[in-house]
């Protein structure tokens, strides 16, 4: 028997009746009714084409079961923060630093669309059942764009989205919302029209919902894209922030609020720009936070570490209104991308974690004690691109490196790490 029923109420969530963070009694009003939420989008991850290349990052082996069970294992810490929600995906996510997801065999469909793997199907479920004994919702993606290519046809789509969601129904299971693609007016998409316009993925939508007994639908598109028609086929409204200034952002939360004022936003996809929580409070809707180095290349560490998933977890107990411990001043910095094992072929991804980005001016990045990089935006990498990704850097052994980091107040301080 299922123990989290997730209702909606106009533009508020309820479980078992409730409105969400009204049990806690130190919760602010303000939250009451959202859901906040992190990207695990490789929950279920597997490859069967080179499957040994995952035994990387510290894992001697590749173990799709031990991921889903390290991912299980890790949700009562982001619970105890306040994490609500987590999104993960039946055909998982790109890795968007190393290995090229076109090369990885990650669809569990079928080609035509009319199964799922069992071995998927049994980590959804786990999956699914653990978040359940915690009073937490399980946003299930269908589709991916590199991975839908595996599916050859529309039809194949229109099968695969009455499989996933059969499934879901037959199992019983009352915490899920279903997000029926990821990004789908991506051009990975465009092989797949049904999924790639509107109209026909507010076609989708409605199958999902029918077949699935009538679960929570929507789609994401990608960050700062909005569509009337899946905003009106929808039952949540499903956004991605990434690349978004906080003045993009809430223009697209006002527009989608617009178009369908009775219903909740949710956005489950932005970056570790924590800037973009105040905009989510000040607008009452839910955030979503991506972290695609720690929380999207496989195998995924699923725990809260130090540095960016740490000042999130924070800064959403401080949004809701948990106590929670306070780094002091000088640890509510911290210079990433220098873990032992976070390093691929000798690459690394170097950025400044803030607890609060808002006090930053700009970083001064130091190689070897040589100027090499400064980077004015949250959240403050090196070669930036988007608040979501940055460019790498050969980095050899032994290598010293330093951030200097100005604050808006006038004071600097420094971080410093040897590879």
């Amino acid at each position: 028997m299922p123990k989290t029923k997730l209702t909606i109420d106009g533009t508020k969530f309820r479980v078992n009746g409730e409105l969400t963070y009204r049990e806690l009694s130190e919760s602010k009003p303000t939250a009451h009714g959202l859901l906040m939420n992190a990207r695990f989008i490789q929950g279920l991850f597997d490859d069967n084409l080179e499957p040994e290349r995952f035994a990387r990052f510290g894992h001697k082996t590749w173990d799709p079961e031990a991921n889903t069970d390290r991912l299980i294992a890790a949700l009562p810490e982001w619970y105890s923060y306040g994490l609500r929600a987590f999104t993960v995906g039946i055909q998982g996510g790109g890795p968007c630093f190393t290995i090229d997801n076109a090369t990885i065999g990650n669809n569990p469909f079928g080609s035509d669309g009319r199964r799922i793997d069992p071995a998927y199907a049994g980590r959804l479920d786990r999956l699914i059942r653990a978040a359940d004994e915690l009073g937490m919702i399980v946003i299930v993606s269908y589709f991916y764009g590199t991975q839908s290519a595996q599916i050859p046809d529309g039809v194949g789509i229109r099968n695969a989205v009455a499989t996933a969601s059969r499934f879901l129904r037959e199992n019983g299971y009352t915490n899920v919302i279903v997000e029926v693609a990821n990004e789908q007016n991506v051009s990975a998409f465009s092989s797949h029209p049904i999924v790639n316009n509107g109209d026909g993925m507010a076609w989708l939508i409605d199958l999902a919902r029918q077949e699935s007994g009538g679960m929570p639908v929507g789609c994401s598109g990608a960050g700062g894209a909005r569509d009337r028609e899946i905003v009106a086929a929808s039952d949540v409204l499903l956004i991605h922030g990434n690349a978004q200034t906080r003045q993009q952002y809430y223009n697209m939360i006002r527009d989608v609020s617009e178009w369908a004022p009775d219903k909740p936003v949710v956005c489950n996809e932005d970056s570790q720009a924590l800037g973009q929580l105040k905009v989510a409070e000040l607008t009452g809707t839910s955030w979503g936070y991506y972290n695609n180095m720690t929380k999207q290349e496989p195998p995924a560490d699923w725990s809260v570490l130090p540095g960016e998933d740490l000042f999130f977890a924070i800064r959403m107990a401080e949004m809701i209104g948990i106590d929670v411990d306070h780094p002091p001043f000088e640890k509510q910095y911290y210079l990433q991308g220098f873990e032992p094992e976070m390093t691929y072929d000798g690459i690394r991804w170097p950025r400044l974690a803030a607890l609060y980005p808002e006090t930053v001016d700009y970083v001064e990045f130091f190689r070897n004690g040589k100027p090499y990089y400064l980077s004015f935006d949250e959240p403050f990498p090196v070669h930036f691109r988007a608040n979501w990704i940055q460019g790498g850097v050969k980095v050899d052994s032994g290598e010293s490196w330093s951030a200097t980091i100005h604050l808006r107040d006038g004071r600097a301080l420094e971080k410093s790490a040897t590879t």
